[in-house]
């Protein structure tokens, strides 16, 4: 947008005689808009630079100097707010703490029976939130990576067939359980736990036995209760059995006397340590 030497005083309608024909329908000069301010003019230069001189003059020539204003004022609004929407990018990527992630260890499944399938998928999709992995065909990735023997031929032998066969995370664990997870298993461990009995395993080992079944069964978790009453009744007369009932634990992990790190470090013993069946050491070993 130029100034036009020599016609500053005339009006936008003044005389044409002074100006070229080209030249007054694509340039407007200083003077043409004299109700402007010095921003308002400057935000119309700053315009032309977008789109055109002779845009600018065109639509200028059709406005009131009421709707000339407008458009100047229109422009520097959108300018500020452009300014404004970019520093706040740059103050948000600059100040946004980056989240990083952990490589947690999983333990391989190989589909051997008995081998609880619903535990290791926990251990699995604790590893994927841990990783920061939201992609499906990623997470599916990392899960087969951490199949072995039969499971892991299974898995990609599904793959070789049909490589869309894993079309989502939720699909692979679905199909991974119709062919490894027994349909009775978790019952099946809920009835076995239910009916326990030391017999002749020393305490410890009918304790670590009860803890393993506890944990296969994931879809109806039992209640504390239950699950110290039934730890207490297996267990064979005896001092463990009389100090339990009389002390009554409120959780299983008491009951066993397992917590061991605990009890260490505030001198008190579980009742497996009391009576010599259970010691951190012997457990550490």
């Amino acid at each position: 947008m130029e100034y036009e030497h020599g016609v500053e005083n005339q009006p936008m309608d003044g005389n044409p005689s002074m100006r070229g024909p080209n030249e007054s329908a694509t340039h407007i000069a200083r003077a043409d808009c004299p109700h402007l301010s010095d921003p308002e003019w400057e935000a119309l230069q700053r315009l032309a630079t977008v789109i055109g001189d002779a845009a600018v003059a065109t639509t200028l020539r059709t406005l009131s100097p009421t709707e000339q204003y407008g458009v100047a004022l229109g422009f520097i609004v959108m300018g500020q707010r452009a300014a404004a929407a970019a520093t706040t990018t740059t103050t948000l990527s600059g100040t946004t703490p980056r989240v990083q992630s952990l490589k947690l260890h999983v333990s391989n499944y190989v589909g051997k029976e008995g081998e609880p399938l619903l535990r290791w998928l926990v251990e699995v999709d604790t590893a994927i939130a841990a990783r920061r992995t939201f992609h499906d065909p990623s997470k599916v990735a990392f899960a087969m990576s951490c199949l072995g023997g039969r499971a892991r031929s299974w898995a990609y032998g599904c793959r070789l067939t049909d490589a869309t066969c894993f079309s989502t995370y939720a699909k692979f664990k679905e199909e991974l359980r119709h062919a490894f997870e027994p349909p009775k298993n978790e019952f099946r461990s809920r009835a076995e736990f239910l009916d326990l009995q030391q017999g002749k395993q020393d305490v410890h080992a009918y304790a670590q036995r009860a803890r393993y079944l506890v944990s296969n069964i994931v879809t109806n978790p039992m209640d504390e209760a239950t699950k110290v009453v039934t730890f207490m009744n297996g267990l064979k007369d005896g001092p463990v059995k009389t100090y339990l009932f009389r002390e009554y634990p409120s959780t299983l992990e008491a009951a066993g006397g397992t917590s061991g790190d605990e009890n260490g470090r505030s001198g008190t013993y579980g009742p497996l340590e009391r009576y010599g069946c259970w010691s951190p050491a012997a457990e550490q070993q």
